[in-house]
């Protein structure tokens, strides 16, 4: 973790470690007291059967704050959510009167424009699905990645009620050597970043993002590495390749493009070819 630095990808604070693994197992601890008193109760954290801020906002443990995050004094947004869902018959508490006021200073960090008014977000702009999400990304979002090789921080670094939580943390976001992601085998990414999602557990999200952060961040010294990728069995690589090394540009990027255009059979990565020789 640390400052940016030539040659490097980030990853957004949530996930430079495996941060849930201690919540989940506090969460199962509870859910196993409640079962041994004779309750049904089940652990659910980052899971799809249940809306954990809306949980945590009914709870009191925090506010809806205008980037869509659960607010809570003292901590702002930094904070994982959790909940046990049970039968036991447990003290009712109020949810939280407060709110953001009048700030916003998220709205006009995000670099993509997904949150579309306060407290709404737009999911297919938002950089952090896109990074998770298989496939390609679209064009018009790969230049807002910028660094960006897992998650988006923007709007909750902009929060001011995070600020000093911030301000005193050990850890800044996380860093990456770009080259050696992309060296890596399947095996060694999952060892490294198993505790990230991955669709199917799959990491060729990770070096399509990879390949995404080396184009605009990259110099010559990064047209090898890309260039490697042009031959990739995996056509969505193959795509994001060329479109990094139509960023780079040069004389030899034009050269390794116009070589790979004649080899390439599949059309949507010949179209992005014929656009990055461009």
């Amino acid at each position: 973790p640390g400052p940016a630095r030539p040659g490097t990808g980030r990853v957004a604070r949530f996930a430079t470690a495996g941060h849930y693994r201690p919540l989940r197992m506090m969460l199962d601890d509870l859910s196993a007291e409640l079962t041994a008193a004779g309750h049904r109760a089940a652990a659910l954290s980052d899971d799809n059967r249940l809306v954990d801020r809306a949980a945590a906002v009914r709870a009191g443990v925090g506010w809806w704050g205008k980037n869509a995050m659960v607010l809570a004094p003292g901590a702002g947004p930094w904070l994982l959510l959790g909940s046990v869902a049970t039968d036991a018959p447990l003290a009712v508490t109020e949810p939280m009167t407060r709110d953001c006021g009048t700030c916003s200073a998220c709205l006009p960090a995000c670099p993509t424009g997904a949150l579309v008014a306060p407290g709404v977000l737009d999911a297919r702009k938002c950089l952090a699905r896109w990074l998770q999400a298989p496939g390609v990304i679209p064009r018009h979002y790969r230049s807002a990645v910028g660094d960006r090789v897992y998650g988006c921080d923007d709007c909750l670094d902009a929060c001011p009620p995070g600020s000093r939580l911030l301000a005193s943390a050990h850890r800044g976001p996380g860093r990456v050597d770009l080259a050696a992601l992309l060296a890596k085998t399947d095996g060694e990414l999952l060892d490294e970043y198993g505790h990230f999602y991955l669709p199917r557990r799959r990491p060729g999200v990770l070096r399509r993002n990879a390949l995404i952060a080396l184009g605009n961040t990259g110099g010559a010294d990064a047209v090898a590495i890309l260039a490697g990728y042009l031959g990739h069995h995996d056509a969505v690589l193959r795509l994001h390749a060329a479109w990094a090394l139509g960023r780079i540009g040069g004389d030899e990027a034009g050269v390794i493009l116009s070589a790979a255009r004649e080899a390439e059979t599949n059309g949507d990565v010949r179209a992005e070819i014929d656009l990055a020789l461009r």
